[in-house]
């Protein structure tokens, strides 16, 4: 068994909306996960992209593979600067 951390698509006809799942790689998109660990919503101006970083960083640990797609949305979060209040 080989896990990997992928979207898995919920919300409405042409109204996208993901949470970041850890699964199985052989399970189907949208089918049985290990694990919720965020959610991505491409519908709001910046994008919202939300995940578990202890849980994230867990999974990773243990070997899951992140989607290239993941993987990108990983990267990009890790840029943005985090507001200082």
């Amino acid at each position: 068994m080989s896990v990997v951390l992928r979207l898995a698509r919920a919300g409405a006809k042409k109204m996208p909306y993901y949470h970041v799942v850890a699964t199985d790689s052989r399970n189907p998109r949208d089918g049985k996960f290990i694990e919720a660990i965020g959610c991505y919503d491409p519908n709001l101006e910046p994008a919202k992209f939300e995940v578990d970083a202890t849980r994230l960083e867990h999974w990773i640990k243990v070997g899951a593979r992140p989607s290239e797609t993941v993987a990108g949305l990983i990267k990009r979060a890790a840029k943005v600067p985090v507001a200082k209040a």
